[in-house]
């Protein structure tokens, strides 16, 4: 029998040592145990001292060591077990009890454990019994607020109305619920803080429990404010951001339902609006927030809509005729120059070069944002002046394949003037890229006045046409004439068409 018993200890004690190592995070309740089997071990060696020192074995001080000692020992027994049964064994079948669910199998183990013990060593319970009864009446009155955090914790897990991994509201303190306890719950705030909140408190205050709702998926609604001035539209604002905020997936926002833009008030000079959007990761709201605003600003700076600026503020500035004068000049130099570098319009006069440049609008765009989609219908084109942008293209078996990259001086879209071709492929800026955007009806009047322009552009869009199909199908010299007679023709005429020659 002693045999079987030190096995069982070495036994336990691999055991105890193993899960140590498997579950770091109950190791202060294993370590625990086996220095409850290190008392235990010393007492029963104590208990057997006594008997060969002649105490009787009925003596209140044999029973009583003997009693502490077994006592300790199961109590060393049940802890392990639990961190088996609750950390490994129902860990590997994915089930995850509540923590007050392992604390009360706990105290009844211990308290069935105390009584079976006593009885076993044939000591008289009735008296203890009646004791208890007293002393629970007595513990009841002294400690009412401690047994009313632990019935309210008792009530969070038995009712899950909180859970772990739960985002609350309480007092205006927003915090993940990391631990829910006997008498107090732990929540982890977004400054780095750790709030323990008693639990009857919490049965007793209004929470909120952030972005829950029954059968779909957790996403919490952001504000994002603005201001713009009473000359601009509230339609064009609107239709501004929420096409600058859904032409591109941001990274922790929602697509259902997609981000909108509303008017919020009217004030004193300037319309008040709001960006509504859900966040799916509660834990960056203002990181996310930042990237809403910055989407925004480069949004209304391509529509050509600034942010409101406080009527009492005043901005002086000299200006004269011959400053407004050198000002609109060197802007015009630029476009010029940057029209000069486009092959498209080689054919064009120098006027015509300054004519056109005139009528070149200053698109901006921010790093993530699509500048164009495919299947899309513009009528216009862009000309990089700064950043770099990416190609991409989907087919059935790809999505957003990235084909090619811009850089600055590179033009796209001008199938899409010249023609009123849909667009063939989506392009996204990678960096914050700054663009001029020519229109269709910038264009109109300088092929109404020279018609023929149409046969030069028409010529280089049919070669690069048949360059292209010749590097992806291999095609001989005869080929490629027939192809560039085909294009030419095809072109010229959908040209001439498009723009009513």
């Amino acid at each position: 029998m002693r045999g079987v018993f030190v096995w069982a200890i070495i036994i336990f004690i691999v055991a105890a040592l193993l899960l140590n190592a498997l579950r770091p995070v109950e190791r202060m309740r294993i370590r625990a145990a086996l220095v409850l089997v290190a008392l235990s071990f010393m007492g029963l060696l104590l208990v057997g001292s006594l008997a060969f020192t002649g105490v009787s074995i009925k003596s209140p001080l044999y029973l009583w060591f003997r009693w502490a000692s077994l006592f300790c020992l199961w109590i060393a027994f049940i802890n392990v077990a639990s961190v088996f049964l609750f950390e490994v064994f129902l860990s590997a079948i994915r089930l995850k009890p509540p923590r007050i669910m392992r604390d009360l199998l706990l105290a009844l183990a211990y308290v069935v454990l105390g009584i079976s013990l006593l009885s076993i060593l044939i000591v008289d319970i009735r008296g203890i019994v009646a004791t208890s009864a007293v002393l629970t009446a007595v513990i009841g009155l002294s400690f009412q607020d401690t047994l009313g955090n632990m019935m309210g914790g008792m009530a969070l897990q038995l009712e899950r109305a909180i859970g772990v991994g739960d985002w609350i509201k309480i007092d205006g303190q927003e915090g993940l619920v990391r631990e829910i306890r006997w008498r107090h719950t732990s929540i982890e705030t977004r400054n780095w803080d750790t709030i323990v909140i008693p639990n009857s408190v919490l049965m007793k205050s209004q929470v909120t429990v952030l972005g829950r709702r029954a059968g779909a998926p957790r996403q919490h609604r952001q504000w994002v404010y603005f201001n713009v001035d009473f000359r601009y539209s509230p339609a064009d604002v609107i239709d501004a951001v929420e096409t600058g905020l859904r032409a591109e997936p941001i990274a922790n926002i929602a697509a259902e339902p997609p981000p909108n833009c509303v008017c919020m008030d009217f004030k004193d000079s300037f319309g008040s609006y709001a960006v509504r959007y859900w966040l799916t990761d509660l834990a960056v709201d203002d990181p996310t927030n930042s990237v809403v605003r910055t989407r925004i600003y480069f949004a209304l700076r391509r529509a050509g809509i600034p942010l409101s600026i406080p009527a009492h503020s005043i901005f002086m500035t000299e200006d004269d005729t011959s400053r407004r004068a050198r000002k609109e000049g060197e802007e015009l130099e630029q476009r010029v120059l940057a029209l000069g570098q486009v092959e498209l319009f080689n054919s064009l006069t120098a006027e015509e070069h300054r004519s056109l440049a005139a009528c070149l609008r200053y698109a901006p765009f921010a790093r993530g944002e699509a500048m164009t989609r495919q299947g899309a219908e513009a009528h216009w084109l862009y000309l990089m002046t700064a950043g770099e942008a990416e190609v991409r293209v989907s087919t059935e078996g790809n999505l957003n394949e990235r084909v090619a990259a811009l850089h600055a001086g590179d033009v796209f879209g001008e199938m899409g003037m010249m023609t009123g071709e849909l667009r063939s492929a989506t392009v996204v800026a990678v960096t914050d890229v700054e663009c001029y955007r020519l229109d269709k009806e910038a264009f109109h009047d300088i092929l109404q006045r020279r018609p023929e322009i149409a046969e030069d552009i028409s010529l280089l869009l049919a070669k690069r046409r048949v360059e292209l199909e010749a590097a992806r199908e291999g095609l001989n010299e005869e080929a490629k004439r027939l192809r560039m007679r085909y294009h030419h023709n095809d072109l010229l005429r959908r040209i001439k068409k498009f723009f009513t020659l």
